[in-house]
């Protein structure tokens, strides 16, 4: 039996197990049932890019996740995103990639005294 032939739902249970970021890298464009199971709110709704480790930030996110991300993944599923947590050397390539109109929430990390001055006080929009 392979990972294709289980169905949706033992599918899923196995898939929640895993990072969600690295679900959607490892799963983007398999076939249209992966992508169809993938984009459920269950990966989808909170990204992750940080992770920890002993209690500090490390990040282990490839470049090529992080190009697949901002090139094809974000872009399909912003609208579905609500909940973001970046890591600072992130945060300005995946924020500018796409609008997402149903973000709601934004956790950012590593992220220095200067880019927080620019964010609260150098931009008009809050």
């Amino acid at each position: 039996m392979q990972l294709n032939d289980l169905p949706d739902e033992i599918l899923l249970l196995i898939l929640k197990e895993l990072h969600n970021c690295e679900v959607l890298y490892s799963f983007h464009d398999v076939n249209q049932r992966f992508n169809r199971v993938i984009h459920d709110p269950i990966f989808t709704s909170r990204l992750n890019f940080v992770k920890w480790s002993c209690h500090k930030i490390v990040n282990k996110f490839s470049s090529n996740l992080i190009d697949q991300f901002s090139l094809q993944i974000l872009p399909e599923i912003c609208k579905r995103i609500k909940w973001f947590n970046l890591e600072s050397s992130f945060m300005t390539r995946f924020l500018s990639a796409n609008k997402y109109p149903n973000l709601c929430g934004l956790g950012l990390y590593n992220v220095d005294e200067e880019i927080i001055n620019f964010l609260f006080t150098g931009m008009n929009t809050f």
